[in-house]
């Protein structure tokens, strides 16, 4: 049945927890015609995000986005719950709070001798097993995973992760709350970090191997991954908007759910930088700085201008080749065109899967002479090169020279398997594969 076909039937909504995700929820419900009721431990909390919501419904009122009608009507919908106790008439209770599960089967717990017992019990976790969550309920089979990304109303998808006691009338319910609510919802199961964060794992994750490998630095990685991957931000960029404090969380408990499976393998980086509260953009400093909001990119690594010198080209892909000395040819440089190179030629490969070096030892070629050229994506916006650890310095200035010729932007990489984008490609593939068999 599709969740067109269910209506959701929710009237009053509850919140707990008015933190950024639980005010985004809040917001979302009272727009779709549901009255909220909010609720957190810490004094004034509520009143701070009613507040908070109140201001953004007025700014797109002043900007012609909704009517003055429709904010001061969206606002009278907002409700401060003074105790847990305030939240009995709900038809369902979201919980936005801390990510431990302790936490969250206490408040369950306290939930359900409050609430009607055709109550929904939501939780917004992000990695706990919506499964153990419940269990420690006398009635499982109304809890489910409700699951939304920050920013609330701008990320256009919520997770819905039925339990294995979840009442299937209550997963097409939430199902078609979500809609109501703007949002596209993808059903996943219940396994570790569901559906988005499972398969996030593999952009972050090694991104931030290729990082302590010291391939390259954070913001040369966000650039290849934005301008070659065609990704709308790089994994740096990302892990500073949600913050370390909600991603590193997030890769240790998928990575122990999964009882240590290396490819979801943690980086001591992260751990370092929260330690250090570099959280990213909600401290002013994560990977990068941010003054009054805004990040602060470093320059690219300027390229000096090099003479033309001898350029060969292997012909180990011919199709990579041909676009290769198509470029050579455009920007002037003498092309060599004998089976091997002379000794004084700059030496262009076009690895898959490999590295400079040895990709250079398999076609018996001096690695002095060699630098890679990531062809994955084309060259269009981006170059990517790779030299090997004993190719001559001028070389290497040759070629970034060289491919910069005509302007398009050139980053000179550590030699490494894969570069940049073609090991992250590789592992994203790796986990969607693994998650389609696993039917998550």
């Amino acid at each position: 049945m599709s969740n067109d076909a269910v209506a959701h039937s929710f009237n009053t909504l509850g919140i707990v927890g008015t933190g950024a995700m639980g005010r985004g929820i809040a917001q979302l419900a009272a727009q779709a015609g549901l009255n909220v009721m909010l609720f957190d431990v810490k004094e004034g909390a509520v009143a701070e995000a009613t507040a908070f919501i109140n201001g953004l419904w007025q700014r797109s009122a002043d900007k012609q986005r909704i009517t003055q009608a429709q904010a001061e009507q969206y606002g009278e919908r907002l409700i401060e719950a003074r105790d847990l106790a305030a939240l009995a008439p709900c038809d369902i209770v979201v919980e936005a709070i801390i990510e431990k599960l302790e936490a969250k089967q206490g408040l369950f717990s306290d939930l359900e001798g409050i609430v009607r017992q055709d109550a929904v019990l939501a939780t917004n976790t992000s990695s706990l097993s919506v499964t153990a969550i419940a269990a420690a309920c006398q009635h499982p089979e109304r809890v489910i995973g409700f699951h939304f990304f920050n920013p609330v109303p701008l990320m256009k998808i919520v997770e819905v992760i039925p339990g294995l006691r979840t009442a299937n009338d209550i997963t097409q319910r939430v199902n078609a709350l979500g809609t109501a609510m703007g949002h596209f919802t993808a059903q996943a199961t219940d396994t570790p970090g569901f559906l988005v964060n499972h398969a996030g794992r593999a952009f972050g994750t090694e991104a931030l191997r290729v990082l302590s490998e010291s391939v390259t630095d954070p913001a040369t990685i966000d650039r290849i991954m934005v301008d070659q991957g065609g990704f709308r931000m790089g994994p740096f960029t990302l892990l500073d908007l949600t913050g370390l404090d909600v991603s590193h969380a997030v890769m240790e408990s998928v990575y122990h759910q999964y009882y240590e499976e290396p490819r979801f393998r943690p980086s001591p980086l992260t751990r370092q930088r929260l330690s250090a509260g570099l959280l990213g953009r909600k401290t002013g400093e994560g990977f990068y700085r941010y003054v009054d909001g805004q990040q602060q990119m470093p320059e690219e690594p300027a390229i000096a201008p090099a003479s033309p010198c001898p350029v060969w080209i292997s012909q180990d892909d011919p199709g990579s080749a041909a676009q290769l000395a198509e470029l050579v040819t455009t920007a002037g440089w003498p092309l060599e065109s004998a089976d091997q190179p002379s000794s004084e030629a700059l030496c262009l490969l076009t690895p898959l899967g490999e590295d400079t070096t040895q990709c250079a030892l398999r076609q018996g070629l001096n690695a002095e002479q060699c630098v890679a050229v990531d062809m994955l994506a084309g060259l269009d916006k981006r170059r990517s090169l790779m030299a090997s650890p004993i190719t001559r310095p001028e070389l290497v200035n040759a070629a970034a020279s060289l491919l910069n010729a005509d302007g398009t932007p050139v980053s000179t990489l550590q030699d490494s398997t894969g570069f940049v984008l073609q090991r992250v490609v590789a592992c994203i593939v790796n986990v969607g594969a693994d998650i389609a068999q696993q039917g998550v």
